[in-house]
Formats: structure tokens, sequence, C-alpha cells
């Protein structure tokens, strides 16, 4: 039995406690979270500063890793998404240690689950150790060519049945983004995951120029598919937001993990969430600061009762794969998001968009959530620039 205290505990799913004992057994599982009076103080680890739950990172790209430093800020999605798609190839053993060493950075910076993109199983050997709980997302794209739908889901295919989860671990086949997918390749993923228990993400109005090619077949998305060849013959607009598109083809009765959401309006997130109980919007601060230097109105979130996570998306597209540095960014540029609730989607929103609910997300009796302490919370409760973690359990 270990016994861990601080001068506040944030359990996430109950009140703040100060001076509170978070009492586990050996392997890290919480057995009581108890008032210090209680204990004799020869008898605890005092920590300064405040105990939470892990991190969960729900949008990442591990296998981009390698790309670190390589991409250039503030070009624009559709510049970005041509860098990555032309300069991505490199040396297996370049890619393999570029994985290796940012699983580490999220382990060290307090991160214990990790909703991941595959496009191949290049990070599938690191998964498989166990070291943090990975979510993987197989993604699959078309390039709105009805034409190449089934190879495209048979590539996803293949990529899926390489994955060997470690026990807690899981993956199923995702849309990469409603620009990317044809309606008879949403047909195929949808008919792929059946509804009920998992967790389907998609990469959602990231750039105002979706939401105008779905309105309209207009804008910045006709020449940058030129660029690859593709006419877009097979596309029609549908007059309306690229949300309703992806929609279709997604199961309500599942999880539906929505990513950056930098354009998405109010209306639109009280649509999806009265079709879906189980809708999720991930946010990536740092990312969408790097690609587009544009953040989310988070106003219009909070509004809504939305179930925001948080993610890092890739080092192609971010400075550090950390989820501190995340919730600092939003509190630095739109600081009336409060701390209580950044740490609510940092953690616990996080897992239950993961489903890893179970044993993630909060400080509760019989969870084992990996238990950080964070120092450098100001005064108010304010989420100060220099704040750091370190891993407690």
């Amino acid at each position: 039995m270990r016994k861990f205290s601080a001068d506040y505990i944030y359990p996430v799913s109950s009140p703040p406690l100060e001076q509170g004992v978070v009492i586990t057994d050996d392997d890290g599982i919480i057995l009581a979270i108890e008032a210090r009076e209680r204990h004799d103080p020869a008898s605890l680890q005092i920590y300064p500063g405040t105990l939470i739950p892990g991190f969960v990172n729900t949008h990442c790209h591990l296998e981009l890793s390698h790309m670190k430093g390589m991409m250039d800020t503030g070009i624009g999605l559709l510049e970005f998404i041509k860098g990555v798609v032309t300069r991505r190839q490199a040396l297996p053993e370049t890619i393999e240690a570029a994985i290796l060493q940012a699983e580490q950075d999220m382990v060290e910076s307090g991160i214990v689950a990790v909703g991941d993109i595959s496009n191949v199983a290049d990070s599938f050997p690191v998964k498989s150790e166990g070291r943090l709980r990975y979510y993987t997302f197989v993604e699959v794209l078309d390039f709105l060519r009805h034409s190449g739908s089934e190879k495209a889901m048979n590539n996803a295919l293949d990529v899926f049945h390489q994955v060997h989860p470690a026990p807690g671990s899981t993956a199923s086949i995702v849309p990469h983004a409603p620009y990317t997918v044809s309606a008879t390749l949403l047909d195929k993923i949808k008919s792929f995951n059946k509804p009920g228990g998992i967790t389907v993400s998609v990469h959602n109005q990231e750039t105002a120029a979706e939401n105008e090619f779905f309105q309209s077949k207009t804008g910045d998305f006709l020449p940058f598919y030129a660029g690859f060849g593709n006419n877009l013959e097979e596309f029609e607009a549908t007059g309306r937001n690229s949300i309703f598109y992806e929609m279709n083809g997604l199961h309500p009765q599942n999880r539906n993990l929505f990513v950056h959401n930098t354009f998405t309006t109010g209306e639109e997130i009280r649509a999806v969430q009265a079709w879906s109980p189980n809708v999720y919007w991930a946010t990536c601060p740092n990312a969408n600061l790097f690609i587009e230097n544009r953040l989310p109105d988070y106003r219009i979130f909070l509004e809504n009762n939305a179930r925001v996570t948080l993610g890092t998306d890739s080092l192609a597209s971010n400075w550090q794969l950390s989820i501190l540095e995340e919730m600092k960014t939003i509190a630095r540029y739109q600081s009336y998001v409060s701390f209580e609730m950044l740490l609510q989607w940092a953690t616990l929103n996080g897992a239950q968009a993961l489903g890893f609910d179970d044993t993630l997300g909060s400080l509760e009796p019989g969870k084992k959530p990996g238990i950080l302490c964070l120092e450098g919370l100001e005064p108010g409760e304010r989420l100060g620039m220099g704040a750091r973690v370190r891993r407690v359990v």
C-alpha cells in the first residue's frame, strides 16, 4: 500500500480536496481518497502541488514523428497536407527511432493513453509493448474517387489486421476527413464498424475551405486536387457544410470523435449532439496555431455543453507531444476556460471518448489512472505558463 498527498487533489469526477490522501496498492490501483488528518504524516509521500490523473491524448499521428521540424508554420492546411504526402518517406530505422522517442516524451509528460491515427503499420511494434494504452484509428481515404473505394478499404483492412494491441488497447477503421472520403467509402467504413462500443475518429472543419467545397464545389480544394491529377468529376457538392456529409458515414450508437473543429458552429454542435448522445470534440490548439494560425472559439463548445477532449496532432504539426502544453495554450489565448474544465478535457473526457474510463481519467477507487503532481498553479486556480508535471505513479 502507498499513500500520496499534496496541497490539493483534483479527482476530476468529484470536487477538489484540500490536503487529501490518495491510497493505492503496489500496482497503482486506487483504493481510497481520504483526508490527510486521518493519517500519520510519516506514512505519507507528500508533494508540493496538486495531484491529478494522467493525461489522455485523443488525437496523435505517432507515425509522423520523424517529420519533426520539417514543415513550415502558418502555411495553411492544404499546403501542409501536400508537404506530408510528398515528404513523409524516410528510412525504416529513422521512423522507428522517432516513434520510440515520441512515445518516451509522452510518457514523461504525463500521458497515459493515446488515440493514434495510423495509415501504415510503422507504430505497431512500439504500441504492442503496452507502455501506454492506445486506441489505434486505422485511417482510410480514397480522395473522393468512388472507383478507388474498394482498393482503399482493402488496404485499410490489411493494416488493421496487423494491429496486435497490448491488453487494454484496441483499434477501429475510420475515415480521414470528409474531403478525402467518397460516399461509397463512407458506406464501406460504416458497414465494417458495427454499431455500439467502439470509437470512430474523423478530422472535421479544420479550414474554411472545407465548408466552401461542400457547399458549392468551389475554393482552394479544386487546385489542391488538380495538383494531384484529380479533376473531382466523381464529387458533387452537397449544399451543406462538411460535418453533415461525414455524419452519413457514422453510427450514432458509437462514440464519434470529431477532431479540430476550428470552424464548427454552435448550430452544428447542437445538431450533431441531437443526432447522437455519444459525441466528443477533440481540439489540438497548438497544431491549429502551427498550421492555420487560428483556434476554435471554445465559448461555443462551453455554451453547448460539448464534451471536449485534447489532442496534440503530430510532430509534423506541433513542437512537442504534451497535453499540458495544449492546456497552457488555451489558458493563454482563451483564459475564460477554467483550469477545472481544462483538466476535465485533458483527462476524464478523453478517457470516455476512447472508452478507456474503466481504468483511466479520474482519481477513483478501482481505477489505475496514473497519478501526476502538477506544480505551478497560480492564485485563483489559473494555469501558469511555468506549470509542470511529474509522474507520481
